[in-house]
């Protein structure tokens, strides 16, 4: 019945959906199916979804509502699968008549399944909760060739007081190492190996009864087919010397890491169930600079916590000019229903929470600038990521790039190969961008 049906799918949110929606398109792939980018020419279309905020819930009706119009040019079937439907299935199903098939994070094995009973049935079928987290290997890859997400585990067990996570993903469970290596390999020639989690450095506790998130990282770097390794979503309390020596000493590992630390004011810390300290923090930050010279220090606040004063917000753009990370991402607090700080008192007004956001970013942006400004007349290292059209030039990320959330190199070249690496010499600097030019030479 679906042998001769397109799929079409669309991948919403995070970097980690990312993966699950590569090991989907992995699964229609290995059944001989036909996948299609073009969504007006699929007879099937699946959505990925997020519902991490309300934005994305929103994001995500939105993208529904918009694939129903393809119902008039020949679309059949409309799959929502992931975290909207795993949180808000009982919530979803009735009003969203627009959608045939529900599945929700663990449940993707039974896909086929439920599309071939909503075909002989002729009705919307809910197979959230229907299926049992197995293991996929096979993956389509979404992003350019010579970059892959890996992603270790899934859940989390922090129960910050303003996340949904926990609600919708579960408990923290570590990957399989072998899985994880054997999923590895079979990714092929990988230039750069972004490893993801909820939390990766808590990988293992689970599983192994232990801590063996360094293991793994030695294991992923002794694999041929993996050439550089970058980290993100390392929390600041797993953080050890033993890690931290890891990223000094192993060459594999690019010196970058992303550590979400989400406000810096210890009263707030406490609100949020964040298990760190502002003075804390700062040390961490000291170390990592002084044992591993020239890391990329990426961070990731929220602005506008319940009860949060002006003073503390201002306390945090000091943080933010005393700490000097590489690079930011700001938000402004999303009141979540079913999370510990959805009663708090006082909620702090949008506009106040919008304008703290600008500032935040504004004041990063002057501590970027700094550090990016002393690169001007130097040779930096850049992975070539392919062209920019609209500029002209070719583009690419130095070891303090991962790609989408941070800035980007863009430099002139007589001639570059995505996926090899270039030394660039400098030549300006525009907000988060960097501009120069190359011989030619590739590293």
């Amino acid at each position: 019945m679906l042998a001769s049906k397109r799929f079409g799918v669309v991948s919403l949110g995070c970097d980690k959906n990312r993966v699950d929606t590569e090991k989907l398109l992995g699964l229609i792939q290995e059944r001989g199916y036909t996948l299609t980018n073009d969504l007006s020419q699929a007879q099937i279309v699946i959505i990925n979804t997020c519902a991490f905020l309300q934005t994305a819930r929103e994001e995500a009706i939105q993208t529904i509502l918009e694939c129903a119009d393809y119902k008039r040019k020949g679309l059949e079937k409309i799959v929502v699968t992931g975290c909207l439907p795993q949180k808000f299935i009982g919530e979803l199903f009735e009003p969203l008549t627009e959608a045939d098939v529900f599945l929700g994070i663990n449940d993707y094995q039974r896909i086929f399944e439920a599309l071939e009973q909503s075909y002989a049935k002729d009705e919307r079928q809910n197979f959230v909760g229907k299926g049992n987290d197995e293991y996929t290997f096979t993956r389509v890859l979404t992003t350019d060739e010579h970059v892959a997400y890996l992603k270790i585990a899934d859940g989390c067990y922090n129960h910050c007081t303003y996340c949904l996570i926990p609600k919708i993903r579960g408990k923290y469970r570590s990957y399989s190492m072998d899985d994880i290596l054997t999923e590895a390999k079979e990714l092929g020639e990988v230039e750069e190996l972004i490893v993801v989690a909820q939390d990766t450095t808590r990988y293992g506790e689970d599983l192994y009864g232990e801590n063996k998130f360094v293991e793994l990282l030695q294991k992923l770097s002794a694999l041929e087919n993996v050439h550089t390794i970058r980290l993100l979503y390392c929390y600041p309390d797993v953080i050890d010397d033993k890690l931290i020596d890891e990223i000094a000493t192993n060459d594999k590992i690019l010196k970058y890491i992303d550590i979400p630390l989400q406000h810096s004011e210890n009263r707030v810390l406490k609100l949020m169930n964040r298990k760190g300290t502002r003075e804390g923090y700062l040390q961490l930050i000291k170390t990592l600079k002084a044992r591993i010279p020239g890391i990329a220090i990426r961070s990731t606040f929220i602005s506008g916590f319940p009860t949060e004063t002006e003073e503390e917000f201002e306390n945090m753009q000091a943080f933010l000019r005393e700490a000097e990370f590489f690079n930011c991402g700001f938000f402004a607090y999303s009141r979540e229903p079913d999370t510990g700080a959805y009663r708090l008192q006082p909620q702090i007004h949008h506009a106040t929470k919008k304008r703290r956001v600008r500032a935040l970013y504004q004041t990063q942006a002057e501590v970027m600038k700094k550090q990016l400004d002393t690169l001007v007349g130097k040779q930096i290292e850049v992975l070539c990521d392919g062209i920019d059209y609209e500029k002209s030039c070719f583009v690419g990320r130095a070891y303090f790039n991962a790609p989408d959330i941070d800035g980007c190199v863009y430099f002139n070249a007589g001639e570059a190969m995505q996926g090899k690496r270039y030394l660039v010499t400098v030549e300006r600097v525009d907000g988060y961008d960097l501009y120069g030019r190359t011989e030619d030479y590739e590293v």
